[in-house]
């Protein structure tokens, strides 16, 4: 059992220069509570605490600060120590932060560093954002195919402190191709006199730099995996993505994805919702918002030109709302599905005809059991709701029951057809399918409600 140190207490002993005291609460602590501690401060006590630190336990809780906090005392930094920063840092950990250093701090900064971090970042930082190389580090294990189990633990146990993972080691040509890889525990338990060659495996899932950052996430969690390499076109190792950031990958693929689905632009990054302005949310929000907006000026001009139906029985108007939002919540759930599908690449757009048909299906039930609850919903509401001559209620509730269980098996329909026809014209589902699913809806609703009525009841 450890005391946390609380900020108030963080600060007297700031203040009183106590760094025995902030040091040992450092070590004692998981380096993500140190950070979350040390994240209220200033960026320059920050620093006071860190600097104090060994260079791998500063680095460690230096990656646990948000990205916007890392660059606030990246900023207070002299060069020396900026690059003393630099250097304890994991080289994917170490390029992030370098790329978002201004440009002319990062000139001066280089010089400051070794002559292989130098070549290490702007390999790196070469990729672009989005791809399997800008996710991956340098920090690996390889072995020749030509030594024993022993010498290859030999030569693990040596490299071990300065590499992120050993528990895969990949095996490398002279031209550092990849041939396969071997796990720890086949190192351990081989003979020790087996070569590499004779015992490693040769079949390796491994995503190209070039590939998609969440495609080779996805890769890392479909088979389990604890790394992945990274080759490039020549297949020459370059990388490994690592579990822990591929889960960082899925999260903001996740977050991207969701904020799309309503309608937000912006970076859609994970964990900035506080620390982004006021204004960048507007911005972000506004474009789909206002533009839906004025789309759905349509939807008033068809209650407009039906103005005499609603006149002939008020009571229609009662039950718009339960059809619009019926339509609105299957198209939803059809389109979320679907996007999530093309996502995980369980689904691809030459397989609209089969998605179509399982949608039917499943809407037709939907619009089985909707449209009856419907109806028991008017005939329950209206029993003593005023009816015109010529009319009665039991039809008007067959009139709704059934302009309702349209509108679902359509809406439904409309759901799932958005994101794989988006997905078709090379345009991103989630944006395409969410915002402009809800207007179309209301509109393709409004429209079947009323020539139901108008046609079932001859009005």
């Amino acid at each position: 059992m450890t005391t946390q140190i609380l900020v108030p207490e963080i600060l007297e002993l700031l203040e009183h220069d106590d760094f025995d005291s902030l040091r040992e609460f450092c070590i004692k602590e998981h380096p993500r509570v140190v950070a979350d501690h040390l994240a209220s401060l200033e960026p320059t006590d920050i620093w006071k605490v860190l600097k104090h630190l060994d260079a791998e336990l500063r680095a460690e809780i230096f990656s646990h600060f948000e990205d916007d906090l890392q660059i606030e005392i990246a900023a207070t930094l002299p060069r020396n120590e900026l690059a003393q920063l630099l250097s304890d840092m994991p080289p994917d950990e170490r390029v992030d932060l370098f790329k978002q250093i201004p440009p002319e701090r990062q000139e001066k900064v280089l010089p400051a560093l070794a002559q292989a971090e130098r070549e290490d970042i702007r390999r790196l930082a070469a990729y672009p954002e989005g791809t399997a190389g800008s996710v991956m580090t340098s920090d690996y294990a390889s072995l020749p195919p030509d030594i024993t189990a022993q010498e290859a633990i030999d030569k693990l146990r040596h490299e071990a402190p300065d590499k992120e993972t050993i528990y895969y080691a990949y095996v490398v040509d002279s031209q550092r191709r990849l041939l396969g890889f071997v796990s720890l525990k086949d190192l351990i338990l081989a003979d020790p006199n087996t070569k590499l060659e004779d015992m490693m495996q040769r079949e390796v899932i491994f995503a190209r730099a070039t590939d998609d950052q969440e495609e080779a996430a996805r890769k890392i969690q479909k088979y389990d995996l604890i790394a992945l390499p990274v080759v490039n076109g020549n297949d020459a190792l370059v990388g490994i993505i690592t579990h822990d950031d591929a889960l960082d990958v899925i999260t903001q693929e996740q977050t991207e994805d969701m904020e799309k689905m309503m309608a937000i632009g912006g970076a859609h990054e994970a964990g900035v919702y506080l620390g982004t302005p006021a204004w960048e949310h507007f911005k972000n929000r506004a474009g789909w918002i206002v533009g839906l907006a004025a789309l759905e000026i349509v939807s008033g001009w068809i209650i407009h030109s039906y103005e005499s139906t609603l006149n002939h029985l008020m009571i229609l108007a009662l039950y718009m709302p339960m059809v619009a939002d019926t339509g609105g919540n299957t198209g939803s759930q059809s389109a979320t599905v679907v996007v999530r599908a093309l996502a995980l690449g369980e689904v691809r757009p030459k397989d609209l005809f089969r998605v179509l048909f399982k949608e039917l299906k499943i809407s037709a039930m939907l619009a089985a059991v909707l449209g009856v609850l419907s109806w028991a919903k008017v005939m329950f509401l209206s029993h003593n709701s005023y009816i015109p001559p010529g009319f009665s209620l039991l039809h008007i509730a067959e009139v709704i029951a059934i302009a309702l269980a349209v509108q679902v098996v359509t809406a439904t329909l409309i759901g799932a057809l958005l994101p794989l026809i988006a997905a078709r014209l090379k345009l991103d589902p989630a944006v395409v399918a969410s915002p402009a699913l809800t207007t179309i809806v209301d509109i393709t609703g409004l429209l079947i409600y009323f020539t139901t009525a108008q046609l079932m009841l001859g009005i």
